[in-house]
């Protein structure tokens, strides 16, 4: 009789490596999150599918995609990992770190650039970002604060609402001003590039551009091709070096627009309310020095965007799929 195959013994560095390549779909972008080379990720993931046995990812011509075993090995992993790096910091006594959670998203182009700033008004409050797009749980996952996304139409967080999120269009500045391909009213969309932002929710396809079209009440138009991205923080390059039009979130993309990298060709009138993000706190943490200190800094912040407050954008109608 054979014996049953004992599962394999998956190393923590491996693990590390893969879940930062799911979470970036980048070998090049884990491998400088993790300050090892590139051809260093991609090895450990071979050893993992290896160990496995089967893949982890969907490997295309500069793009990545996570496979169904790889979707449920980053569940975990994700998870696991943050629990272990939480406990071994309170172990070694480290001092006070606050575990923060968010959207990829809005960690990787909103929270993530800001951070320092924080590091300069409290140095001895080190900050630990474990971003996700599932929401998470609070108190099994030892997270102190979260800032959770609640769609248009969607459950409220039991939390306090910090700022809305609206979708308008973006581009490049020399996008805007080209003489050969104005762009001034969305019939001009035709002539342009469109970069689309698509996820699958509720087992369909969803289009940010879709959404706004039918949210703002715009007639769709078509587009001269489109480029699809499954990250929103993948779509932020390509826009600003000039490769097409983009649906731009905010507040996400708010700075880019404040410093001129980007600009809104139709006005900031042109906005699709989306949702909002609530911030939470975890029970046994309301109170805590930290966590109070941190909560006032993102109230500053959010403040400093002028994103707190009613939403100039108009109401979201479901958007029709075209």
């Amino acid at each position: 009789m054979d014996k049953p195959r004992r599962p394999p013994r998956l190393s923590l560095d491996l693990l590390r490596g893969f879940r930062a390549a799911a979470r970036h779909l980048s070998f090049t972008r884990a491998a400088d999150e993790l300050f090892i080379t590139q051809s260093a990720i991609s090895r450990e993931i071979r050893t993992l599918e290896d160990q496995i046995g089967q893949p982890l990812f969907h490997r295309a011509h500069r793009s990545l995609q996570l496979t169904r075993a790889g979707k449920e090995l980053y569940l975990v992993a994700d998870a696991t990992l943050a629990q272990l790096d939480a406990v071994a910091e309170r172990l070694a006594g480290s001092g006070r770190t606050l575990s923060v959670t968010t959207t990829t998203a809005l960690a990787s182009t909103w929270l993530a650039p800001r951070l320092p700033r924080f590091s300069r008004l409290h140095p001895r409050i080190s900050v630990r970002v474990a971003a996700g797009n599932e929401r998470a749980d609070l108190e099994r996952d030892q997270i102190d604060v979260a800032l959770q996304f609640a769609p248009a139409g969607g459950e409220r967080p039991n939390g306090e609402r910090l700022f809305i999120c609206e979708t308008l269009p973006v581009c490049a500045p020399a996008v805007a001003r080209s003489r050969a391909r104005p762009l001034r009213a969305p019939a001009d969309l035709a002539h342009h590039v469109r970069l689309d932002f698509e996820t699958v929710r509720g087992g369909r396809w969803f289009s940010e551009w879709d959404y706004w079209f039918g949210a703002t009440g715009t007639p769709f138009v078509g587009a001269a091709s489109t480029l699809r991205f499954s990250q929103l923080e993948q779509v932020l390059p390509a826009v600003i070096a000039g490769d097409g039009v983009a649906m731009g979130a905010l507040p996400h993309f708010v700075q880019h627009l404040r410093d001129g990298r980007l600009v809104a060709p139709f006005g900031r009138d042109a906005v699709a309310y989306r949702g909002d993000f609530f911030l939470v706190v975890r029970r046994d943490a309301v109170g805590d020095e930290a966590v109070e200190a941190f909560s006032a800094w993102l109230r500053d912040e959010a403040r400093r965007d002028g994103e707190v407050g009613p939403s100039p954008a108009r109401k979201a109608k479901p958007a029709r799929r075209r």
